[in-house]
């Protein structure tokens, strides 16, 4: 069972830094689109009150998703892939 399988309203977190963007490695955003079947997403970077301050495309190597919940102990980890 792989646990890295992107899809839409993930919480993700930046494995890169973006200095262009002033995002950072860890910075936390919501996928809010998938892009080119998969190639990228759209992430939306919010403050905490809500409002966006940036919102890019970016490809599963620059994100990773953020598990809220205990990951079954038979889940393989691999970098970040479309659903479906």
């Amino acid at each position: 069972m792989a646990i890295s399988t992107v899809k839409l309203l993930d919480v993700v977190a930046l494995t890169v830094d973006l200095p262009e963007y002033n995002l950072w490695r860890g910075q936390v955003g919501t996928v809010v689109e998938e892009l080119a079947s998969g190639a990228a997403f759209e992430v939306e970077f919010s403050k905490r009150n809500g409002r966006t301050y940036e919102s890019i495309g970016l490809r599963p190597d620059q994100i990773m998703i953020l598990h809220f919940e205990p990951v079954p102990p038979d889940a393989t980890p691999e970098m970040a892939t479309t659903a479906g």
